[in-house]
């Protein structure tokens, strides 16, 4: 059986052999990758282009934007889009008996 000082140093060499790989492994990374880029005349502002909508979405679909607000709390400013869960101060203002009407924008 091993000492604690050898699986120290063991350790450390395996450690230190790891980060040589990985530095090794990400060297050839950026190479063949400079390599394509040189292949095909691209820039790094070619990788930045923002590429169209994903296939099978929805044409003038837009992911995450903002919905206006159908229904405001008047007393606190807050806000509902009508999409999704009720909020909670929406759901106990109906259930003290206000209707959804009340808080329509």
């Amino acid at each position: 059986m091993a000492s604690l000082k050898e699986l120290i140093a063991q350790k450390e060499a395996l450690e230190l052999e790891i980060e040589r790989t990985q530095q090794s492994n990400r060297a050839d990374a950026i190479a063949k990758v400079r390599a394509l880029m040189d292949e095909y005349g691209l820039t790094t502002a070619d990788l930045s282009v923002k590429r169209g909508p994903k296939p099978g979405a929805k044409p003038g679909a837009r992911s995450g934007s903002k919905v206006p607000a159908k229904y405001r709390n008047s007393v606190t400013g807050d806000s509902w889009s009508g999409r999704g869960l009720q909020p909670n101060w929406l759901k106990a203002a109906l259930a003290s008996g206000r209707k959804l009407s009340d808080f329509a924008v």
